[in-house]
């Protein structure tokens, strides 16, 4: 590919509204992310993303692509509460601010109801108070302030130094609308995965807004993580999508989620879930101009990052063939977003989204 690429350099404000990048892949050797964190590092893309990897940790993986010569801020989506305390997720969160010397963004989440019972014993009860738990515990100690909860399902008393770091925001990944205004509450981000644009506008945005309006408080920026790919003679859109969700599509609150964002999906056959999340746009797929339009659906609905998750194509067609898609899509976003500003075309919602509250001060 010949595209020429957006540069910043290392240190160049990114803006808000922009693309980031997910790692769509688990990586076995840390020299295998270097190649994502130039990209982010020289182009206009706004942040390097990591799922929850369990051979090598993201914290491990971010810090040792950092120690590369490669620093970028780095963010999580999201890290499973049952793996660890969140006294240790505040301190890895911390290290890793402090290693990379770039923001953090640490996302965190329940996980599914089967992670919960191996290895806690049993599900939490209610996701929504555990959650609240572990992001309350976890927010006073990467500010340094000490901590004194003993809750129903978390435990802490203590402190970590308080010491200078980059930026640390919390997020809490969002599904459905109870997580969505919990997040409004007490997240400085709303992380979502394979929500479709619609669904984002009339149900998560919202939500949050609720959630934050309640806890007098700017709404939490949205994060979307979004499976998406270039139209190219070669490829089919539901092989692509088996090819990186068939694994959440199997998950019984993904598929609550998508049948409450209308999407009739049933487990039973996953090709024509695959078919059916397409077909509703929770898939991304067209050529450039084509896929522009579909990010800015995703900003009017209120989306503030959008993250693009080409792990469908990593794993159909490879890892060139994955780097040239994104190359592709930076490219033709920043063309669009430039032309977009010219011709002043709103690309956010109405809802208010006030700027970031630094993490010291935030509720």
């Amino acid at each position: 590919m010949s595209e020429v690429l957006v540069a910043t350099g290392p240190g160049t404000a990114r803006p808000s509204g922009s693309l980031s990048v997910l790692l769509p892949f688990i990586p076995r050797r840390p020299e295998q992310v270097l190649p994502y964190a130039a990209l982010v590092e020289w182009t206009a893309a706004e942040r390097l993303w990591q799922g929850q990897a369990l051979a090598i940790e993201p914290f491990s993986t971010f810090a040792a692509t950092a120690g590369a010569g490669f620093r970028v801020p780095t963010g999580l989506a999201v890290t499973l509460m049952p793996l660890r305390h969140p006294f240790a997720a505040a301190d890895l969160a911390v290290s890793l601010a402090m290693t990379t010397g770039e923001s953090v963004v640490a996302g965190f989440g329940p996980g599914a109801r089967s992670l919960q019972q191996s290895l806690l014993g049993e599900a939490y009860r209610s996701p929504l108070t555990a959650t609240r738990e572990y992001l309350t515990i976890v927010r006073e100690l990467v500010a340094g302030r000490p901590v004194d909860v003993a809750g129903e399902y978390y435990t802490c008393r203590g402190r970590l130094p308080h010491v200078p770091t980059p930026r640390i925001d919390l997020g809490l990944g969002v599904l459905r609308s109870g997580m969505a205004d919990l997040a409004g509450e007490v997240a400085d981000l709303a992380i979502t995965w394979l929500t479709p644009a619609r669904y984002l506008a009339e149900t998560i945005v919202p939500a949050a807004a609720a959630g934050a309006a309640r806890a007098g408080r700017a709404r939490p920026r949205i994060t979307a993580l979004v499976p998406a790919a270039l139209r190219r003679p070669d490829r089919d859109p539901v092989d692509l999508t088996l090819g990186g969700s068939s694994a959440h599509l199997s998950l019984p609150h993904y598929q609550d989620m998508l049948r409450r964002a209308g999407i009739d999906v049933t487990g039973d056959d996953l090709t024509l879930d695959a078919k059916k999340l397409v077909t509703a746009g929770g898939f991304l797929y067209g050529d450039p101009e084509e896929l522009a339009g579909q990010f800015r659906a995703y900003r009017a609905a209120g989306v503030d990052e959008i993250v693009l998750n080409l792990t469908g194509v990593f794993n159909r067609h490879g890892p060139r063939a994955a780097m040239d898609d994104l190359k592709t899509m930076l490219t033709a976003a920043a063309a669009a977003a430039d032309a977009d500003a010219d011709a002043d075309v709103p690309t956010r919602s109405a809802a208010t989204v006030a700027a970031p509250t630094p993490i010291e001060d935030a509720r």
